[in-house]
């Protein structure tokens, strides 16, 4: 039986700090549930700065040997992961020229999103149902979460609504994406094609318009680029999507993906079962995950 999961604060490279554990021998009455992120997320400053205090007056001795499995910063978000398409000019031209007709750039970003059961560990197996598809594809992509909610946010207030970011892998499943006129949920939200991790960096703590992110397939870089390029910028995505609907704390926004998957690719390139697909972010972390066939029936 696996632990019940519970929050945990990196305090350098070799050092997790137990949130709920630290705060019970330090007979500290927690704002937030040490066993939910969306509950820290929601407490604002009040909870970070109880996170903080923790950290500055915890004593750490020899760490203890057992083994830590990092879950999803968020395992389970409270509504759909909202994602955007096409923010990369890159991305948007390699899509062109394999539709073989030029598009004008889009003045607004398009959102889609996946369900909360895609959502999967940073270094969890995906699940490659071949009986359905044999067409997964990788995009790394800098996901922002939300800590202020708030409806019609302006682009001017926006940054002040995050709470933190974390690496997003939207595996998508290309041929259903595409059947029957565009079937963009369905070929978004196949169980656990969303891989999130391998942390939760406060907004405080990095600058996301200056981020190198990467993936590699097998050891091989299959994208390579930096948040400076997206298209929409973050307070505009925030804007645009609180335009007449609520945002609230813990809602997740992944902000597309720039050049390099697969499906555009001379030949087309897939994730096949055995496949190792890592997703980084330079200052928030990397993901490693293991694509996993299932037996036919």
């Amino acid at each position: 039986m696996h632990p019940i999961p519970r929050i945990g604060m990196m305090i350098d490279d070799a050092t997790l700090l137990d949130v709920g554990a630290a705060a019970a021998a330090r007979r500290l009455s927690l704002v937030f549930d040490p066993g939910d992120m969306i509950s820290l997320v929601a407490s604002g400053q009040s909870g970070l700065q109880q996170v903080q205090r923790l950290a500055e007056i915890q004593q750490y001795g020899p760490p203890e040997t057992q083994e830590i499995r990092i879950h999803a910063p968020i395992p389970r978000p409270r509504k759909n992961v909202f994602c955007v398409g096409w923010n990369y000019l890159e991305h948007f031209e390699e899509g062109a020229r394999l539709r073989g007709s030029a598009q004008e750039l889009p003045e607004h970003p398009v959102f889609f999103s996946k369900v909360t059961t895609t959502v999967n560990e940073p270094f969890g197996d995906i699940v490659c149902d071949t009986t359905i598809s044999d067409k997964y594809d990788w995009e790394v992509e800098l996901g922002v979460v939300i800590g202020t909610g708030g409806r019609s946010i302006s682009d001017e207030a926006a940054m002040s609504h995050i709470f933190g970011y974390t690496v997003v892998n939207d595996i998508s499943v290309r041929d259903v994406q595409r059947v029957h006129g565009g079937q963009w949920f369905k070929g978004k939200s196949f169980d656990g094609t969303c891989p999130l991790g391998p942390c939760l960096i406060t907004a405080d703590d990095i600058d996301p318009t200056n981020l190198q992110l990467s993936c590699r397939v097998n050891g091989v870089t299959k994208q390579n680029s930096n948040t400076k390029f997206m298209y929409f910028k973050i307070p505009q995505l925030i804007a645009e999507l609180s335009r007449g609907m609520t945002l609230e704390p813990g809602d997740i926004i992944s902000t597309g993906t720039p050049e390099g998957v697969g499906f555009a690719r001379n030949p087309p390139e897939f994730l096949k079962p055995g496949d190792i697909v890592e997703t980084e972010i330079v200052g928030i972390g990397l993901m490693r995950n293991r694509l996993v066939g299932v037996p036919l029936v």
